[in-house]
């Protein structure tokens, strides 16, 4: 019972999510609007995480199984792909590149501003 509690809450806040796509005139999809509301209920204790874990966690692990049918079609469409496949390694690269030096970027910042609150300064 403490599952179908928990995948209710997620769908609930998933559904929210699909309405205010409908509803506000902005392009963004309606799983970013569900992370929003969840990120918000669990920062402010709307929602206590142990609400959630067993839910999450179990969605979690299920995620890579959900990426097969995109790799088989990928697979399949092999012809088309070969033909852009050095192009696409070297964005995939330089990508990968720029996210890791801006995700250690702001983590750093989020570190220092967090030392200053606490009185640390370096």
């Amino acid at each position: 019972m403490r599952y179908v509690k928990q995948f209710a809450i997620i769908i609930l806040i998933s559904f929210v999510g699909e309405l205010l796509k409908e509803f506000l005139p902005f392009l963004v999809p309606a799983s970013i609007y569900g992370l929003i509301l969840m990120l918000i209920a669990l920062t402010t204790g709307l929602i206590k995480l142990e609400q959630v874990k067993d839910a999450s966690t179990f969605l979690l692990d299920a995620m890579p199984v959900m990426f097969l049918p995109a790799t088989v079609g990928l697979m399949e469409d092999w012809d088309v792909l070969k033909s852009i496949m050095i192009p696409a390694a070297i964005a995939c690269i330089f990508g990968t590149i720029i996210v890791m030096v801006m995700s250690g970027r702001v983590t750093q910042w989020i570190i220092r501003m967090l030392n200053k609150r606490r009185g640390k300064n370096e």
